[in-house]
């Protein structure tokens, strides 16, 4: 007797054999990977400066360092901050906090997500869920006058 459903055929041997089966939507539920590099040609930039998201998107983002600077000199990080953050404030705020990588304490209510301060030729990465309200979530890197002269970006999300 052959088996003409293979859905079907996949739930039995699962059953049969202990194996995990999953839903077709949670199997592929893997985060979508964007890789963003900072720093080339030692320039205070991201080289995106929008990332587009779906409301509730898993998203990881892959962060290069590709400076030649040593990390206490020109280090970079990544910072998600909440809709309508104010990134000059939040960059202020920063400035004075090397003790926690330039990511401070009293706006943790605004931070969505972070990447830690990297040094030349470091990779860092974070896995989030995207905010499920649509909008524009300013990304930012919080070293002491990056965000000020540009070094940020926007994550869209739209429906």
């Amino acid at each position: 007797m052959r088996f003409q459903n293979p859905a079907l055929l996949s739930v039995l041997a699962g059953l049969v054999f202990g194996a995990s089966v999953l839903p077709a939507a949670e199997a592929s539920a893997s985060p979508r990977v964007v890789k963003l590099r900072v720093g080339v040609d030692n320039a205070m930039k991201f080289d995106l400066a929008s990332i587009p998201a779906a409301p509730g998107e898993a998203l990881k983002i892959v962060l290069t360092n590709a400076s030649t600077f040593p990390k206490n000199v020109m280090g970079h990080n990544w910072v998600l901050l909440a809709a309508g953050s104010d990134v000059a404030a939040f960059s202020a705020a920063a400035a004075p906090e090397a003790a926690s990588g330039y990511v401070p304490a009293k706006w943790k209510d605004k931070i969505l997500a972070v990447i830690g301060l990297l040094g030349p030729n470091e990779v860092g990465e974070v896995t989030f869920t995207a905010p499920t309200a649509p909008g524009e979530y300013p990304f930012v890197c919080s070293f002491p006058g990056h965000g000020v002269v540009g070094m940020k970006g926007m994550l869209v999300v739209r429906r």
